[in-house]
């Protein structure tokens, strides 16, 4: 069997993945944790604070831009009357790694459980961004 030389060539100069330090994996984490109570709470600034001012949300009508922007998207979710509709989030983490000193990719699975119903479950990619205050914000979310 032959292999194409571009796969070969690629194989050859493809960065290798890159470890996620521990410290950085667990302030993700922890963030991704506090996010998720803050929409199972009812609290969308809670969970909304995991995203940077400049971040992008894709979805399947476009691009959102702005943390404002999204809070407004998610807002209607989170009135007294959708409580019930809302669920308890959770992540289950999929794939994690560095793409450099100041960048990681989250790839998760969410899971809404939502009472009388099933339960809600997709992918989502998640780019984090270092800021200057050392705090990791999502700076692009792709959810589906």
């Amino acid at each position: 069997m032959k292999t194409p030389v571009g796969l070969v060539a690629f194989a050859l100069v493809a960065p290798a993945q890159a470890a996620v330090p521990a410290d950085v994996h667990a302030l993700i984490m922890t963030a991704m944790n506090e996010s998720a109570a803050g929409w199972s709470a009812g609290d969308l600034g809670r969970f909304m604070a995991i995203y940077a001012e400049r971040a992008t949300f894709v979805t399947g009508d476009g691009v959102i831009r702005g943390k404002a922007a999204i809070a407004a998207r998610y807002a209607p979710r989170f009135s007294p009357e959708s409580a019930a509709k809302r669920g308890t989030l959770s992540f289950e983490e999929i794939d994690f790694r560095a793409i450099d000193p100041t960048h990681t990719l989250l790839i998760a699975r969410y899971r809404l459980k939502i009472a009388g119903a099933a339960d809600q479950t997709g992918p989502t990619t998640l780019l984090f961004e270092k800021e200057p205050n050392g705090a990791w914000k999502i700076v692009a979310d792709h959810s589906s």
